[in-house]
Order: C-alpha cells, then sequence, then structure tokens
C-alpha cells in the first residue's frame, strides 16, 4: 500500500514571489489601443490657418543731428534722393500667418476652434483631411472661453460624437489630434491629470488639465476619451520654453458647446452674474470662522447694484452651495455661476457667523469688463494696537472718496515685527474688519484688538490697491 506523501512546504521566497505574480496579474492592464479611433474620427478634425495684413511704416535714415532738408525747387533732382532716404517712411503692408486646428460638430460645416487661433484674422483657411479647402465664415467668438465657431460651405461632412467632460476620471486616458507645428493630423495621448483648473484671468473655465503633448497648432483640436468621445478642445499649455512640458489644457465640451450654441443662435454669449469678490478658505481661516475643515468661497467684497447686493450677501460669508452645487473651493464658485441661466432663482448655502444660512438670488447678465472694473472699485485720528503689532489712523474724508469707502475703516500707518506682519497686513492697507465686525475708527479698532482670543485665528479683512482680501491673524499670548 502506497502511504501519501505530505505536501511539500513551500518556501518564503516561493510563496513571496507567488504573491507578487498574483499582484501584479490582478491590476496590470493592456496599454489602449487607439487606431480604431484616430481612423474613425480623425477625418471630422481640421487644420485651420488665418491671414491677416498689418501695416507699418518703413524705417529711414535720419539725417544728422542740426541738419536738415533743404528748401530746393521743384524740379530740383535732389527732391526725390531726400524724399527716398531722409523722409518720413513709407506705410508698407505685410501678411501674417498662424495655424492651429479645430473640429467639425455637424455634417452642414460648423466647425469648434479657439478663439486665439482666428482673432483679427482676415481670411480663414479651413482644409478638410481629403485636401479639401474652405474660405471659413467667422460665426462668431468668445474671449472669456477662448472659443470660436466657423462655417464652412458643405455638405455631408464627417462629425465628431460628443461626450460628457463631467464624466472624465482623474488618470484616464485621452487623445488629442492636431496640427502641431503644421504637421496636419498628429495623434498624441495622456491621461487626465485633474480637473476643474482655474487658470489666471480665465475664472469662467473649469480646464482640464492632460499630461497629453500639445504644441502651438493644436490649439483648438479636439481631446478624446476612449471611447471616441470629444471631451474638451484643446487650448493651453503651460510652459517655461515655449515648448510642451507636461502641463496642457482643454476646455472641457460642456462649455464650449454652450458657447458654440449661444454664438449660433444669438450671435453672442450670455453668463450668470453674482456680483461678488471671492478668496479661497485658508486653514487658518477656516478656524477664525469655527470651520471643521476649509471649503467653500468666502466673500471679500460684495459690488454695488449686484445680485449679490439684493439678496442680502454680506462681506465674510462663506458660499458652500449655489443651486444645488457643492463649492469646495472658490475657483469652482464662477464657472457655476457663468452657467446660469440669467433670469434664473437660485438657492445658495452660506455659512454667515457660524450658522448656516439659505439665501435666494436672482442672477443678472454678467456686465462687460469695463462695467466690471468700475463696479469692483480702483485702487485703494490714530490709534496703536501693541498687541498686533499695528499703528492705524482714521480715513480723511479725501482717502474715503479716493479709496471708495463710504464708512468704517481704518488706514494702516506702520506695521511693526508680531501677529499683522507674519498675518501679512502691510502699510498702507485699510482695515475693514477684524475678528468678524466691521471696523468703525481707530479707537474701535484698538478695542477690538484688545479683546482678541489668544493663540486662536481670527479674520482681518483689508482691501489693498483696489483688492479686498481676507488674512488669518493669531494674537501672542
Amino acid at each position: 500500500m502506497t502511504v501519501p506523501q505530505p505536501f511539500p512546504r513551500l518556501r518564503p521566497a516561493f510563496l513571496f514571489a507567488g504573491l507578487m505574480l498574483l499582484s501584479v496579474s490582478t491590476f496590470a492592464r493592456p496599454l489602449p489601443d487607439f487606431t480604431e479611433l484616430v481612423e474613425a474620427y480623425s477625418p471630422a478634425v481640421v487644420n485651420i490657418s488665418t491671414s491677416q495684413k498689418r501695416r507699418q511704416s518703413a524705417q529711414r535714415p535720419q539725417l544728422p543731428k542740426g541738419f536738415e532738408i533743404p528748401d530746393l525747387p521743384e524740379d530740383s533732382p535732389f527732391n526725390e534722393f531726400f524724399r527716398r532716404f531722409f523722409g518720413e517712411g513709407e506705410i508698407e503692408e505685410f501678411n501674417t500667418q498662424s495655424l492651429g486646428s479645430g473640429f467639425i460638430i455637424s455634417s452642414d460645416g460648423y466647425v469648434i476652434s479657439n478663439n486665439h487661433v482666428i482673432k483679427d484674422a482676415d481670411e480663414i483657411i479651413v482644409r478638410l483631411s481629403d485636401r479639401r479647402e474652405f474660405v471659413a465664415k467667422l460665426i462668431g467668438s468668445d474671449d472669456r472661453s477662448d472659443i470660436a465657431l466657423l462655417k464652412i460651405d458643405a455638405s455631408d461632412l464627417p462629425v465628431v460624437k460628443l461626450g460628457s467632460s463631467a464624466d472624465l476620471k482623474v488618470g484616464e486616458w485621452v487623445l488629442a489630434i492636431g496640427s502641431p507645428f503644421g504637421f496636419e493630423h498628429s495623434a498624441t495621448a495622456g491621461i487626465v491629470s485633474a480637473k476643474g483648473r482655474s487658470l489666471p484671468r480665465e475664472n469662467y473655465v473649469p480646464f482640464i488639465q492632460t499630461d497629453v503633448a500639445i504644441n502651438p497648432g493644436n490649439s483648438g483640436g479636439p481631446l478624446f476619451n476612449l471611447s471616441g468621445e470629444v471631451v474638451g478642445v484643446n487650448s493651453q499649455i503651460f510652459s517655461r520654453t515655449g515648448g510642451f512640458m507636461g502641463l496642457s489644457f482643454a476646455i472641457p465640451i460642456r462649455v464650449a458647446m454652450n458657447v458654440a450654441n449661444q454664438l449660433r443662435d444669438k450671435g453672442r454669449v450670455s453668463r450668470g452674474w453674482l456680483g461678488v469678490l471671492i478668496q479661497d478658505v485658508t486653514r487658518e481661516l477656516a478656524e477664525s470662522f469655527g470651520m471643521e475643515k476649509p471649503e467653500g468661497a468666502l466673500i471679500a467684497k460684495v459690488l454695488p447694484d449686484s445680485p449679490a447686493e439684493e439678496a442680502g450677501f454680506q462681506v465674510g460669508d462663506i458660499v458652500l452651495e449655489f443651486g444645488g452645487r457643492h463649492v469646495s473651493r472658490s475657483s469652482e464658485l464662477p464657472p457655476i455661476v457663468g452657467s446660469t441661466q440669467v433670469g434664473e432663482r437660485v438657492p445658495v448655502q452660506i455659512l454667515r457667523e457660524g450658522k448656516s444660512q439659505m439665501l435666494r438670488v436672482l442672477i443678472a447678465e454678467l456686465p462687460e469688463e469695463e462695467e466690471l472694473k468700475l463696479a469692483a472699485g480702483e485702487p485703494e485720528g490714530g490709534a496703536t494696537a501693541d498687541k498686533l503689532g499695528l499703528t492705524v489712523i482714521d480715513l480723511t474724508a479725501e482717502q474715503r472718496e479716493e479709496h471708495e469707502i463710504k464708512e468704517n475703516g481704518v488706514m494702516v500707518e506702520n506695521v511693526s515685527p508680531g501677529p499683522a506682519s507674519r498675518a501679512g497686513v502691510r502699510k498702507g492697507d485699510v482695515i475693514l474688519m477684524l475678528n468678524n465686525t466691521k471696523v468703525k475708527n481707530s479707537t474701535h479698532f484698538k478695542e477690538l484688538a484688545k479683546d482678541l482670543p489668544k493663540e486662536k485665528a481670527v479674520s482681518v479683512l483689508v482691501q489693498r490697491q483696489g483688492n479686498p482680501i481676507f488674512l488669518a491673524l493669531k494674537a501672542d499670548e
């Protein structure tokens, strides 16, 4: 009879290797194959070239100092000589050209691209993948979103499939097709690096950040997901050299289509307007407002005659939800407000003096840039608060008029080392609020400073060069 043998004892090294193989096989994924996507949708991607006539005065050598063109008889042969070589330069015309990309969104010839690709162009040429060329008509463009809508006279054109940028996930594969440096229908791939990025002077676009290689000429081209759907419009790169450095930004297709539809239907774009200046809530400011964690958009200024003023918003309010959408960072609020329909009454959840409140605001249309600047305002007896390291003085009537401050507030005359300087308070700042209380005058400021809690952050609202900003200040013991 055969005696069963026991299983051999596995060595620890063998066990570890087996577990590693199991782990790798469990999480390994094959790299995506973009060949079918490129073959199916690259015909709907177009190359855009523009030309613009510029005029400038031709340069001419100057006569030596103290010399003038002599007053010669009209028939003198030297008149032409002096006019040509030492007279005023003639106006010369020359053409400049630029390259970009775009994609077809309808079979009858509507094309989306970037505003900066076609800006100030005298002629726009759209070239298809089959080498056909068309002179495009500019239906409209929007500088704030950097979107332009073109129309070419053609039919039965290939079109892209539109997707949802809201469904994108960080780490997801994406593909760009465009004409970098004029190399038409170049495909580059990467992943979504982040969503909802806010770039300087681009408050109304929550950009998609990717590491897809984007270079000059890619602008206006589509960003595809693995399903072959356009989820963004490639728009900008972040670069110290002018070339690709791993940071690319695309306009979400939802934003781009909203702009394109408005341009097609009414020739212009209208956006919702709340009328506040906001900033992020830092950890120190969250502590000063009694919040468990930093979140929301802190209102630093309520513009006069704005929807926010009419709805009862106050400086120091923190917007936590707008129209049922959570606001975790201040950069998230402008795109939400901008995409809200003008004339809609929206519920807004705020935090005021540690208590949650609900306001309802009637959204108005975003004014022109110059009107906004005017509404926001242009750049703007004494007491010493030794506890904070500050000396402040009352505002004169001239200073109030200059800085457009009707009431309250004190001017910072001197800052010495201490809690105020560590918080970032500077000489020349106008302190409007301290610890969520409006500062009436220098005497009132000294009283407020004396009663500040020790070793606890409190908020300070200052106006600096016309811009309000909250700082977090922690008084010493």
